[in-house]
């Protein structure tokens, strides 16, 4: 059965988002839900479709994981700080909880901004935007590093870690097995998820800003330390939104595109997923200095109108649509 109250509150969530943005002067944008290529993300399981026409033939096209693709290639064509909200899949998710495989996304790029003052707009646009008075928004949200919250929660020295083989004992002391084969991320994943990740703060927002340089994705490195200028926002222990400082180095980007794909093909060839294509002249943009941000709306609406799960919240589940007679 349809949640129409659901459906009400998400109406009028969207609505405060929309206004909130441009009553700051973000243009909203809207780009394709297909695209020809991806940004290469191993990590991310992808959609694929195959486009027909007589006149110029077949194409394969991908649902897109983000709009980061098409946003980023706007914002470099000039148009100052933009926001969309967007449909947007990945592959082989979990159902149910927190996860379907079509979820709703807001991604937001603001000009001159870096990925720390994204915490204060984020923090601001939840607060004006929300739908109802959840108990968390009544504190002040908690800014705490990685390296902090590695030392807190799972007792690990990240600075030490920069060595395999101190995080590798570490993961042990915490009585977590790790192969023998294992990379550096996911030896870190295992502690994260297991020890830190689940003592978050349940009470109010909670940014976790500085990630691991090994942990690859489009941020900024730090000059002098071993971290990205990246920020993930969780609340009530969900993860809701990620954030960067966004890379403009062309040669970093094309860098980046290249090890990734490789990574990924490698990866996928091995389990017969979907290879999504990478066009390696994204790495040519001409990006102005701005910080991009992206949360997960069908969780933050989660948060704000009560549940356990956001399979009630959605108008069709993909569990349900999954259900046979």
């Amino acid at each position: 059965m349809i949640d129409f109250k659901a459906q009400r509150a998400r109406s009028e969530l969207y609505r405060n988002i929309r206004s909130f943005f441009q009553n700051r002067d973000y243009l909203e944008v809207f780009t394709p839900t297909l695209s020809p290529s991806l940004i290469p993300e191993p990590t991310i399981k992808t959609f694929s479709t195959l486009f027909k026409n007589e006149f110029v033939g077949e194409k394969e096209f991908y649902l897109i994981p983000s709009p980061e693709i098409f946003m980023k290639e706007m914002i470099a064509s000039g148009s100052g700080s933009i926001f969309q909200i967007s449909s947007c899949f990945r592959n082989s998710e979990q159902l149910g909880d927190v996860h379907n495989p079509e979820f709703s996304m807001l991604e937001y790029y603001t000009m001159d901004f870096t990925d720390k003052d994204s915490i204060t707009l984020t923090h601001e646009m939840i607060k004006e935007t929300a739908i109802s008075n959840p108990s968390w928004l009544k504190n002040e949200p908690l800014v705490i590093t990685m390296e902090e919250a590695m030392k807190e929660y799972a007792g690990v020295d990240l600075i030490k870690a920069q060595e395999y083989g101190y995080l590798k004992s570490e993961a042990e002391r915490l009585n977590l097995y790790v192969p023998d084969s294992e990379s550096w991320e996911d030896t870190f994943n295992r502690i994260f998820l297991t020890y830190v990740e689940t003592s978050l703060p349940m009470d109010r927002e909670v940014y976790l800003c500085d990630y691991p340089s090994q942990i690859e994705c489009l941020a900024k490195d730090y000059p002098d330390r071993p971290y990205k200028k990246r920020w993930e926002m969780y609340i009530k222990g969900i993860e809701i939104a990620n954030c960067y400082d966004e890379e403009r180095d062309k040669d970093k980007i094309l860098s980046y595109y290249k090890r990734e794909q490789e990574i990924l093909e490698k990866e996928r060839k091995a389990t017969g997923d979907t290879i999504s294509k990478a066009d390696l002249s994204f790495a040519s943009l001409d990006m102005p200095q701005c910080s991009g941000g992206a949360i997960g709306l069908d969780r933050l609406l989660l948060t704000e109108y009560g549940g356990d799960e956001i399979a009630p919240i959605l108008s069709f589940p993909m569990c349900s649509m999954l259900k046979t007679e």
